[in-house]
């Protein structure tokens, strides 16, 4: 092989020959296979979650109650399908759908701390957890208060 010359590739083609080639070549869009695909699954998210009130509701909780405690379920569900690893092959199929609610934030989270386990759970899943919450903590925790301060200042 080492003394083997290698001949130049054949490179004689027409511009309309390679732009038919391109087109062959090219992936059909999937636009609205995926759209109606997120759709859907962020759809049964959405639709579990005001079940889950509603359940909540008959036993008892006011409805502000009941939707908290909802959202802390369907984080928890989230976290617990990514520790599986279904949640992974959901978001696989629907995209965009099990990204927007809440449990793609779950998701979010407990992905990259699962992936560093192996450096242990002080360094590996405890520092990994705040790779996306910590961020999002900061801003949240810091545009609260901002509002805060714009609600007290208007306010007087």
């Amino acid at each position: 092989m080492p003394g083997e010359k290698l001949r130049p590739p054949n490179v004689n083609i027409t511009q309309q020959e390679y732009q038919n080639l391109t087109k062959s070549m090219t992936p059909k869009p999937t636009v609205m296979r995926n759209s109606l695909r997120a759709f859907l699954v962020g759809g049964l998210i959405c639709t579990n979650g005001q079940l889950i009130i509603n359940l909540l509701v008959l036993t008892g909780l006011e409805r502000t109650e009941a939707s908290a405690a909802a959202t802390a379920i369907l984080i928890l569900l989230g976290a617990l399908l990514t520790g599986l690893g279904i949640y992974d092959e959901i978001g696989k199929f629907a995209g965009a759908g099990s990204i927007v609610p809440v449990t793609g934030f779950s998701n979010s989270v407990v992905a990259p701390a699962l992936e560093f386990k192996r450096e242990g759970y002080v360094m590996g899943v405890g520092a990994r957890l705040f790779t996306v919450a910590g961020p999002v903590l900061v801003y949240g925790i810091t545009t609260s208060i901002v509002v805060g301060i714009i609600y007290y200042l208007v306010r007087f």
